[in-house]
């Protein structure tokens, strides 16, 4: 054995002699771009390019892709996927509002209510993130947080901004990008539309005034389970002199109509979401957020929707929908109830439905119960918005219209109406 020892040191100092000492490490590669999502992947279609450059916002993606290449290290990426992400929002918010131009130098004949705009400029945005080539090693969970970011920030999920004491009311309420873009790319959601014209605004009511401050969210499911719902509301769900005192959930609902939906269920149906993934089963509750254990099967709103029904609030009539569907205690098959949900039954659709409205109405309403905030908070439906009359057709139609336009004001008028209705049948919580 000790020739064979021998042997093997001769060999060891034989690779050491023409090992080099200081041998240059391998160059890093540079970071592997990121497939575009199924959203993203809609995004260079003739209408999206249509509504960003007749509103102006066909600069920001090629802006924000510019400023990522001037990027020396990820402190910068950070910055800048956060700073651009709130100037989305608040251009977005501004031009609602009528501040500023209606569009930037290569457009301006879309609407400014328009909530589509945000919605294409982000996409391009996190586009841009997953297909950036920095010149430093960023890693897939980096860029992740990155998007994410930009996510948060054009959203107006991180710059909520309710005032302190008791001499305004503050209120909350939460929009949804346009959805079901497969079918026709041109779709806009009213309730995103709401939330950018009512956001920071302040309403009279026979109770006082009342600050208003909104946010939107994804149609996603995979978002919603991994809570961003909670981690945008629970700091205005908590106790202090900012907490809400008054909340609601808005989506577009049924044709010709608006509701405020009496009870939630814990169950998502599995409709397709934008990216086109359907999930069904109990809603998830995300880690690290209060909650009821054990899980409730319901939620009800407390808004005030004896008065929000009684009042006249705009050219839509507003119903207290009590419809649920349930499996009933011992029973395998669904049923429909007309009056809400009977003791002891496992949901499988709330007056909402069982898509990300009633989930986004479920999650908020779980929050309030586990947090012990006693306001008024639920969900709202708006009516469908639709293009008019001669321009039904995705494949020819035009990206918009003056019967489209003229419902989405009144629409978005008519929330701004049961907000302050609402705000002045709750009084003084």
């Amino acid at each position: 054995m000790k020739p064979l020892r021998l042997g093997a040191m001769a060999l060891g100092v034989a690779l050491l002699a023409v090992t080099p000492t200081h041998a240059a490490p391998a160059p890093a590669l540079p970071p592997a771009p990121l497939p575009p999502t199924a959203e993203e992947q809609r995004l260079p279609g003739k209408v999206p390019q249509e509504i960003l450059r007749s509103s102006g916002f066909d600069d920001v993606a090629p802006g924000f892709s510019r400023a990522l290449e001037r990027a020396r290290g990820l402190s910068d990426a950070e910055r800048l996927a956060t700073d651009d992400g709130r100037r989305l929002w608040r251009r977005a918010v501004d031009r609602a509002q009528g501040r500023g131009p209606a569009a930037g130098p290569g457009g301006g004949e879309l609407s400014r209510d328009d909530d589509r705009p945000l919605y294409w400029a982000r996409l391009g945005m996190t586009r841009a993130l997953r297909e950036w080539k920095p010149s430093f090693q960023v890693t897939g969970r980096q860029r992740a947080e990155l998007i994410g970011k930009v996510e948060r920030a054009s959203r107006g999920q991180d710059s909520v901004d309710l005032p302190a004491g008791g001499a305004v009311k503050r209120v909350l309420i939460t929009g949804f990008d346009p959805f079901q873009l497969d079918s026709d790319a041109r779709r806009s959601n009213p309730s995103g539309a709401a939330a950018l014209a009512l956001d920071g605004t302040t309403v009279d009511t026979p109770s006082g005034p009342a600050r208003i401050e909104a946010v939107v969210f994804p149609v996603r499911w995979d978002d919603f389970a991994a809570g961003t719902v909670e981690r945008t509301l629970l700091p205005h769900f908590r106790p202090g002199p900012r907490r809400v005192d008054l909340f609601t959930t808005i989506s577009q609902g049924r044709p010709g109509r608006f509701d405020v939906e009496r009870t939630n269920g814990a169950w998502r149906g599995g409709y397709p979401d934008n990216v086109n993934l359907s999930r069904t089963g109990v809603v998830p509750v995300p880690p690290g957020v209060p909650t009821v254990r054990p899980q409730p099967q319901w939620t009800t709103t407390t808004l005030p929707y004896a008065a929000i029904t009684a009042a006249r609030t705009g050219p839509y009539p507003v119903y207290d929908n009590t419809a649920v569907t349930e499996i009933p205690a011992g029973a395998t098959e669904p049923v429909d109830r007309p009056d809400g949900p009977t003791p002891g039954s496992t949901a499988r659709e709330g007056g909402g439905g069982d898509y990300l409205s009633n989930e986004i109405a479920y999650r908020a309403t779980l929050l309030r119960d586990a947090t012990r905030l006693r306001v008024p908070g639920g969900h709202l439906h708006t009516p469908v918005l639709s293009f008019g009359e001669g321009n039904t057709d995705p494949a020819t139609g035009r990206i918009s219209d003056p019967a489209f336009v003229a419902n989405r004001l009144a629409i978005v008028a008519q929330v701004r109406s049961v907000t302050s209705t609402a705000v002045a049948a709750a009084g003084t919580p």
